[in-house]
């Protein structure tokens, strides 16, 4: 389709990108006039593309058309306009000129909050739900029939930004993309926007952000994180105007603090360690954490009566050498100043929040140690302020500093990347007993990343005497389960901020192709600790009615109660993702974790150790024990202080840690192993989404995953075709280097592995099966294995009843019509985790699901794992869930009371 974009912003550019990837003709771009010399981020990204840019700085002139705008406008012959954010007023004669007219992106749930400043008014007024709207545009303002919306949950401590890059943003972009093929397909709808319940509220601005102090702490709080950071609501404190950041609610504020009085408050204010606490009339509490002044200075709230009262460091050498880069990148971003000198304000000299961001980034590419926050940028508005902040940054002089980490430091993946490599016991990194270490080695060349401590049993001890004394006697047995959750999520932005270190850390440790590992192994580990931040505070007990003897007034009820010191160990995979699905619901449900990684890939849950402590997890919460399973998995299983062991890894050690876990204490135990999940496929099934979904069952992750279709069943009549388009398609697949962005197929996880699915391939052969392609070491360093494609697979065959955990497709035919009978074939398996069925026959796929036994069935689909379904298996694939709710119950156990009066 033949489309012009008409709009502006990062958002803009989005939108625009992902229509040329699906396929759309981009005719024209129409934005904003450059401003200060700097170009809008959509014409950019059009201009590279050669595509036609136009920036008029109106298309309107006392209310009417500007006809020779219109009629550029006209020459690129649009079929439909696109204004994905537009801050023009644009003509009725451009709006309706295409054949399909004009959409537009709303940040609200239309017809609530229609006008500007949509995201704040959501935030102001308090609603729970918040989104987007896709509307056709007509002659009103934000009146138009909607095409589509799409809704989210407002979060307690959501502001505009949180919100727009956790939902607006990402969503909107998919949106707006949705909503073209939908016109395209001639499946757009047009439905009226009711009346009923429409709201319009104007833009808000500096001089309507003034707080009202007459209203509860609620209201006061969603006004402050409603404007946060644009306008900024502002009160009268000492005299002068004062823009409140950072609101979250508190349930029992702090009242040791310094009092600071605010004209028009309930009660004064109170400077504490943790920020400003502030009262509404209803006597409830909220939290600030930064205050900026008239001059655009900002301070943390905590050190509002201690501005101004540190003293300048002096610079070493290489520090001046930083500052003065530093002048030359502010020199670049505030093209009208001519000199940069010490007392030269960012935002008085023109800068903006993009500038902000570009700034962090820049800073981060001369030094990459130092990760700023744009928040600090905010704090720090003068060259030397900023320096200054930078050097004692640096230097760890910053209070927050108190975690000491011995870091091992790579450039590599175009950052510097730093890795903590021991043991962290009680809140600490600390060297195994006796300085054991091991080496873990990088499956790319086969080379050693870092030496890693090896834990041994004292250190087991160590560590499960300090998760019982945070447990016990601690500040997180005391903590209330809604600042448990405010400190998961923090967690979750952490790592979010540390998101590329991460996914490179798990690329050159385990062999994840760096944009998978950025996507599913850090990002839904991300996703899973915010999922179990929001259940927190919502593990509830019952009542129950009971029929006891009299007199029978009685009152029985149960609560759900923390375990106490959980036991986590994890496979090699998903090193994060799998630390995270089970610490993730043992962290919610209020328990302590001793953890331990895959020997081979321990790096990123280091890492993660290190985020847990700068979040402010209290000591002992989190520890953290790389080590081998057969001394420190042991261990754990028979220790009698803990009460829970959650482990991931094969059926044969899940049998041991079982056993042992009896014998020990009778410990709860979860269990997800090992696998041979059979996908079916029928020849009446979509064969182009058949095979793209195939292949991803098989070699997702490089095969290594759990619920990887052990075994393809296809129809004769299709088997073929089918196998033939697999086999194209495997040819087409590009082994090599994880971090190269192209590459499709990284390395296997390590030396052993790789060997085990050369002899996996060989017994395949050796038995009968036929090996269509791959199945061999490939000649190069590292460990990297070329994907294998069994046909003529007999049930009987070693490769038909023993997982592979590797990219080995294993195809067997069965009869044309013969569902039952490849249902039980699919079925006479010990393991029972997932399964799949691929028909355009919804009877069809809903009797083959019901008969499947296995604890997943993928229908048309595969690989489609969300934080809020559980996941886990059947027969001997294990019990119990990671992820979702039921995940919350294996660490929790149930008491019941009953009470007689």
């Amino acid at each position: 389709m033949k489309i012009a974009v008409i709009g502006q912003s990062l958002f803009g550019q989005e939108v625009y990108k992902e229509l040329k990837k699906d396929g759309h003709v981009i005719v024209g771009v129409f934005t904003i006039p450059d401003k200060d010399g700097k170009a809008d981020p959509l014409g950019t990204e059009a201009e590279k593309d050669g595509v036609p840019v136009f920036k008029f700085p109106r298309w309107r002139l006392k209310g009417k058309a500007i006809d020779e705008v219109v009629e550029q406008y006209k020459a690129v012959g649009a079929e439909l306009n696109i204004l994905p954010f537009c801050s023009q007023f644009i003509p009725m004669e451009v709006i309706d000129h295409p054949r399909h007219g004009s959409i537009i992106y709303h940040p609200s749930l239309l017809p609530r909050h229609r006008g500007a400043s949509a995201i704040n008014w959501t935030l102001m007024h308090g609603d729970k739900k918040g989104g987007f709207t896709v509307f056709w545009a007509d002659d009103g303002l934000d009146t138009g029939p909607i095409l589509l919306q799409k809704e989210c949950d407002v979060e307690p401590d959501d502001t505009v930004n949180t919100i727009y890059k956790r939902f607006l943003f990402p969503e909107g972009v998919k949106g707006m993309v949705e909503a073209v093929r939908l016109i395209e397909a001639g499946k757009a709808p047009k439905i009226k926007q009711p009346e009923e319940g429409a709201t319009y509220e104007g833009i808000q601005k500096k001089d309507t952000a003034k707080i009202d102090w007459s209203q509860p702490a609620e209201a006061i709080h969603n006004w402050i994180r409603g404007n946060d950071k644009v306008p900024g609501a502002w009160a009268e404190v000492d005299g002068k105007n004062v823009t409140f950041y950072g609101s979250t609610l508190v349930d029992n504020g702090s009242t040791t603090g310094q009092p600071l009085e605010i004209p028009g408050a309930s009660r004064p204010g109170l400077v504490t360690k943790n920020g400003l606490i502030l009262f509404g009339n209803d006597g409830k509490t909220l939290l600030v954490k930064n205050l900026q002044f008239e001059d655009g200075k900002m301070i943390a709230a905590a050190q509002y009566f201690k501005a101004g009262s540190s003293t300048a460091v002096e610079l070493t050498e290489e520090e001046k050498s930083f500052a003065e880069q530093m002048r030359v990148v502010w020199k670049s971003i505030l093209t009208n100043v001519e000199k940069i000198d010490d007392s030269t304000d960012f935002f008085k000299s023109g800068a903006a929040s993009m500038d902000v961001v570009r700034l962090v980034e820049e800073v981060k590419l001369r030094a990459s140690q130092l990760q700023l926050q744009n928040e600090d940028v905010y704090m720090a508005t003068t060259f030397q302020e900023f320096i200054q902040m930078c050097v004692r940054k640096l230097r760890g002089e910053d209070d927050e500093e108190e975690l000491i980490v011995d870091y091992v430091e790579k450039n590599v993946n175009n950052m510097t990347i730093r890795m903590p490599h021991q043991l962290f016991i009680n809140g600490e990194f600390v060297d195994a007993e006796g300085g054991k270490t091991y080496k873990t080695i990088n499956p790319t060349n086969g080379e050693p990343i870092c030496d890693v401590s090896l834990a041994q049993i004292s250190d087991v001890e160590k560590a499960v005497a300090a998760a019982k004394e945070a447990f016990e006697e601690g500040e997180w047995g005391k903590m209330n389960p809604r600042d448990k959750g405010r400190l998961i999520y923090k967690l979750a932005d952490l790592m979010e901020q540390h998101q590329e270190e991460l996914a490179t850390i798990e690329a050159i440790d385990s062999g994840a192709v760096y944009t998978l590992a950025l996507k599913t192994h850090v990002g839904m580990s991300i996703q899973t600790f915010r999922y179990f931040a929001g259940w927190c505070d919502k593990i509830q007990g019952c009542t129950i009615p009971i029929n006891q003897a009299r007199p029978n007034h009685n009152l029985t009820f149960t609560k759900k109660e923390p375990i106490g010191v959980c036991a986590i160990v994890i496979p090699w995979n998903y090193p994060l993702m799998m630390l995270a699905w089970k610490t993730a619901a043992c962290l919610a449900a209020g328990n302590t974790v001793v953890l331990k990684p895959a020997q081979v890939t321990p790096l990123t849950a280091l890492k993660f150790a290190e985020l847990t402590a700068r979040a402010g997890f209290p000591k002992g919460v989190i520890n953290i024990l790389p080590g081998s399973g057969s001394l420190v998995g042991q261990r754990l299983s028979d220790h009698p202080d803990v009460r829970k062991l959650g482990f991931t890894g094969s059926t044969e050690i899940g049998k041991q840690i079982m056993k042992s876990c009896a014998v020990s204490n009778v410990k709860k135990v979860s269990l997800e192993l090992g696998g041979k999940s059979p996908l079916i496929i029928f020849s009446d099934c979509d064969l182009d989404k058949a095979v793209r979904m195939g292949m991803s069952s098989v070699f997702f992750n490089k095969g290594e995953n759990c619920i990887a279709a052990g075994r393809l069943f296809v129809e004769e009549s299709l088997h073929d075709t089918f196998v033939h388009r697999v086999v194209e398609e495997v040819k087409k697949m590009k082994i090599g280097d994880p971090l190269d962005r192209s590459t499709d197929h990284g390395p296997q996880n390590h030396k052993a592995h790789l060997d085990k699915l050369v002899e996996y391939c060989e017994k395949g052969v050796k038995e009968g099966a036929k090996l269509v392609c791959g199945g061999k070491q490939v000649s190069r360093p590292g460990f990297f294995f070329d994907p294998a494609v069994f046909t003529d697979v007999q049930d009987h065959m070693f490769i038909a009843i023993e997982e592979s955990f590797g990219p080995v497709m294993i195809i067997s035919k069965f009869k044309d019509g013969d569902v039952d009978g490849v249902l039980r074939r699919a079925n006479a398996t010990e393991y029972g985790l997932a399964s799949g069925v691929f028909t355009r026959d919804i009877s069809k796929a809903l009797y083959v699901s019901e008969r499947l036994q296995a604890g997943t069935v993928f229908v048309n689909t595969y690989n489609k794992t969300d934080v809020a379904a559980p996941f886990g298996g059947f027969k001997q694939s294990g019990f119990g869930k990671d992820l979702g709710q039921e995940a919350l119950n294996e660490y929790l156990k149930t008491k019941a009371v009953t009470i007689e009066y």
